[in-house]
């Protein structure tokens, strides 16, 4: 009988869908947000995620969701024909934020790994083709970011914040740490990481307080602008 298994993709992402959303604080799901007629904070992270089907990457994305989520799960059945969609409960034994629903996903997980987060959108200079470039660069440091300068104090508390400095000509990560309570030493933020395959397990650990961040020696591309849509303003 042939085969009726599915291709193994070229690159997987891992998409957490699980979190409570509690800060947007609106009656729905914050990716479903709608930005503009028929487009949602979804539509526009998943930008990048589209942009490296179409260049004819075969993409798995891993989606990480709890059953308040379901109205997610039905809005993706749109890229049904544009990706690969594995749906994984977050497993609640694991840790129940970010590091857990990473935890949950990668054994689904095939070749490099991308993390991108649905209520982060990135844009402007330097945003197209931003994600396959990282990829294409886990190649030659094991890692990589997609990265916005950022001197705010407030707003790198709130993100995975990074001191990168210029080596060669190429944009490298020194330090890194998630939501940091002084983020004096840090000057830019990433928007989604991508490790290789014999990197991604140590995705947790790029959001797991007090352990050592992988991202040390990172490549990091710059963008001109990454929102982090987790408040109903933006």
């Amino acid at each position: 009988m042939p085969s009726s298994s599915v291709p193994l993709p070229d690159v997987s992402i891992i998409f957490p869908c699980a979190g409570s959303g509690t800060r947007f604080g609106a009656p729905y799901s914050k990716e479903l947000h709608c930005l503009a007629p028929g487009i949602t904070v979804l539509d526009r992270s998943l930008e990048p995620v589209v942009e490296l089907a179409k260049s004819g990457l075969n993409v798995r994305l891993v989606v990480v969701f709890g059953t308040h989520k379901l109205d997610t799960v039905s809005y993706l059945a749109r890229y049904a024909e544009i990706f690969h969609l594995v749906f994984v409960y977050q497993d609640q034994s694991l840790e129940p934020d970010l590091d857990g629903a990473i935890r949950s996903a990668l054994p689904m997980t095939h070749g490099p790994v991308a993390l991108v987060l649905p209520d982060i959108v990135v844009s402007g200079v330097g945003s197209t083709g931003s994600l396959l470039t990282a990829l294409r660069q886990t190649e030659v440091a094991g890692w990589s970011v997609v990265a916005a300068e950022e001197r705010d104090p407030e707003t790198l508390r709130q993100m995975g914040a990074l001191a990168t400095v210029e080596e060669g000509g190429v944009m490298r990560v020194r330090a890194a740490c998630d939501k940091p309570s002084d983020p004096v030493d840090f000057n830019a933020f990433w928007g989604m990481v991508a490790a290789t395959e014999e990197e991604a397990h140590r995705l947790p650990d790029v959001v797991s307080k007090g352990a050592d961040s992988p991202l040390s020696g990172a490549v990091a591309l710059l963008v001109e602008r990454i929102v982090n849509y987790n408040t109903a303003t933006g």
